[in-house]
């Protein structure tokens, strides 16, 4: 029995040598002699060798707690000790600092180094302790050549709760306190373990799976923070992308197969959406030049159980095809500038989304997108669209605009002329059918009109716009005003005349058409419902209202339906009919001459004829000091019964769209306020301060 126990431990150990001798340095073979010395030394070093505990960062990975945290979260400082056995002969290297950093020394020099700079300075929650880390946890950003660039390691700490990476100690707490305030004090949950990936996972990160819209995504720790991870991935974009998923939806009800691009795809969120709730619908290319993105992308598409096409040297392509179940859908993965993609292939969707402004792929995207398709474009720059770098607004979008109360409107038409003015010279018009601008996002969805006559429609459209700095009432300049005096008679308010000195200012070049288009918007509704988007609906109820103008509410979007056709901008375009509408056509097609069905036609068709007015003012802006204001519900009320086009709009929730002039709305206005103290109230008030100013006597 010796015999055989001492045969199998010569086998392992045979095993063992050979697994070394392929994954690290070559070593020289053991002769039969020299077997037994070795089985002699086993016992005595149960751990690793010096060496190759230095030389390998998974291995020291390995005593990771069961809850999968980062080897720097210990709960006391005899945790933080057993990651070394101090207990051991030899020299020993730090868990938690490289070897180039902090050199392998004896284990009462090592236990004192742990002390004083790891557990001296660690950040306390809820009982687990985070020593500051000297490890190469954080990934360094690649090279223009594509290599990794070296740079100095920075010390930092593992957050318990999201597992991100902070330098700081006074952030790392700031950090924890808004975990706490967002009831997150639970550790996030981890797939590393579950879903494979090409390349070994990085010592200290881990991958959190996030879902939205029923789609996973894999994300990498400070993915919140694009300059410290290539795949961004930002939560308060949801509307966003739920915004853009019902404009294709609307698109692809109109014909299909759609060719969609996200050109800036990060780590695929959008593109997967589309192609897991759209399926033969659409094409979905998802682009993005860096490697480490689409890396993700292939990954994100293996765990939704999509098939990638296009794949170079991906195993996964093959797998999702072996699968037991079918795969649901299909996407491209390109790895490429964006400019270059959407030159090279033509689209019928296209989403820009880059870090900031799209201003340098406007060209391209509008070079190659099919009649009658979509560009909807994501601006993030919201410094330079808010008028807080006007240099940067000049140099980007050629605006010159100030900081007004309609900023939000201003930066929306800015963005849709300065895409008017690409569109155009590639001798192509746009349809606005969508202008967003909320939270830190302005979104603008058109539609492409192809021809040089649509083209100089749209560019009509592009004005100057004259805002007054007193009253802050504005108005869109006529073409060709050119007399510098004739510009201040444009203006409805009478502040150049009582006011010395130059009182308005000229704005723009900014888009002076309309922003929404109501058949489009109803339709997004309907898709929102029908994929039980519950977070867009009151957004696109609320545009709804305020492209008609009005406070009338109707959103039925249930029931049987049926398709019609409808027009836009010139173009017929395939849409849905109520089946309600249907009872008024008879068997041969043709509708029903009724007086109460003319009526609503003739309506119906004034509505759609008549722009909502532009810009919108604020009613706290303007109020009159000393009177309590009517709420905002009655005031738009008193002026719809004064005969104006009133409703609420999204750029601001206490903004009123309206017809009427600035004199008109502070007349409605000041009819319905209350004084805000009473007559005998204020005469009481005015003989006390008499009293107490009275002169002793």
């Amino acid at each position: 029995m010796a015999e055989q126990k001492e045969e199998d431990a010569i086998q392992l150990h045979q095993e063992a040598v050979d697994k070394n001798s392929d994954g690290g340095p070559q070593r020289t073979a053991i002769n039969p002699e020299e077997k037994s010395k070795d089985l002699v030394d086993i016992p005595a070093t149960p751990a690793s060798s010096a060496k190759t505990e230095s030389s390998s960062d998974n291995e020291r990975n390995a005593s990771v707690s069961s809850s999968e945290r980062h080897v720097s979260i210990q709960t006391e400082l005899e945790g933080l000790e057993k990651l070394v056995d101090l207990n051991g002969a030899g020299r020993k290297n730090c868990p938690l600092c490289p070897e180039e950093k902090f050199k392998a020394c004896y284990s009462h020099k090592l236990r004192r180094h742990l002390q004083n700079l790891h557990w001296k300075v660690y950040v306390e929650f809820e009982g687990q302790r985070m020593c500051i880390c000297h490890l190469p946890c954080r990934q360094l950003k690649p090279s223009p050549n594509g290599d990794q660039a070296t740079g100095r390691l920075v010390a930092h700490y593992h957050c318990v709760v999201c597992s991100v990476t902070i330098a700081r100690k006074t952030d790392m707490i700031s950090h924890l306190k808004r975990h706490v305030n967002k009831g997150e004090t639970e550790a996030s949950y981890t797939g590393s373990a579950e879903v494979p990936f090409e390349d070994p996972v990085p010592s200290g990160q881990t991958y959190e799976i996030m879902k939205e819209l029923g789609t996973n995504v894999q994300l990498l720790p400070n993915y919140t923070t694009p300059q410290k991870s290539d795949t961004y991935f930002n939560r308060k974009m949801k509307m966003n992308r739920q915004l853009v998923f019902c404009s294709l939806a609307v698109l692809a009800g109109e014909r299909n197969p759609l060719e969609c691009l996200d050109a800036f795809g990060a780590t695929g969120i959008m593109g997967l959406q589309w192609a897991k709730h759209l399926r033969n619908s659409v094409k979905v290319t998802i682009n993005d030049i860096n490697e480490a993105c689409v890396k993700m992308i292939r990954e994100n598409c293996h765990l939704n159980n999509i098939r990638v096409e296009g794949n170079r040297g991906s195993r996964h392509a093959d797998d999702a095809g072996n699968a037991k179940d079918a795969p649901v859908a299909s996407v491209e993965v390109v790895k490429m500038d964006a400019n270059v993609v959407m030159h090279l292939r033509p689209f019928d969707y296209i989403h820009l989304d880059p870090f900031g402004t799209a201003v340098n792929y406007l060209d391209a995207a509008f070079r190659n997108v099919r009649n009658l398709g979509i560009v909807s474009v994501t601006s993030t720059d919201t410094g330079s669209l808010y008028s807080k770098a006007p240099n940067v607004t000049l140099r980007h979008y050629g605006c010159q605009i100030v900081r007004t109360e309609y900023y939000k409107e201003l930066a929306a038409r800015m963005v849709v002329a300065t895409v008017a003015r690409a569109a155009a010279r590639c001798n192509k018009g746009i349809e606005v059918l969508l202008a967003v601008a909320v939270e830190h996002f302005v979104l603008v969805v058109v539609r492409l009109l192809r021809g040089p006559t649509q083209a100089d429609e749209a560019v009509k459209k592009i004005r100057q716009l004259l805002h007054c700095q007193w009253c802050e009432e504005r108005v869109f300049l006529k073409p060709g005003s050119m007399v510098e005096e004739s510009l201040y008679r444009q203006l409805p308010c009478s502040c150049h005349g009582s006011m010395p000195g130059k009182t308005a200012v000229e704005l723009g070049p900014l888009w002076a058409g309309p922003l929404f288009n109501t058949g489009f918007l109803r339709r997004m509704l309907a898709a929102a419902v029908q994929y039980s988007m519950d977070d867009v609906q009151p957004l696109v109820k609320t545009l709804i209202c305020e492209s008609e103008c009005t406070t009338l509410k109707s959103f039925s979007v249930h029931g049987p339906t049926l398709h019609a056709n409808q027009v836009e901008c010139g173009v017929v375009i395939k849409t849905v009919q109520k089946a309600e509408d249907t009872a008024s056509v008879d068997q041969s097609g043709k509708r029903k001459t009724t007086e109460e069905s003319g009526n609503v036609l003739k309506k119906a068709k004034s509505e759609t004829s008549m722009e909502h007015p532009a810009f919108y003012y604020s009613i706290h802006r303007h109020s009159i000091r000393g009177m309590n204001m009517p709420k905002l519900n009655k005031f738009l009320q008193y002026l719809t019964e004064a005969g104006f086009r009133v409703s609420r709009t999204h750029f601001d929730p206490t903004g009123v769209r309206t017809d009427a002039t600035l004199s008109q709305f502070k007349a409605v206005l000041t009819k319905y306020s209350v004084p805000t103290y009473s007559a005998t109230q204020v005469g009481a008030r005015s003989l006390s301060v008499d009293e107490c100013c009275r002169p002793v006597e």
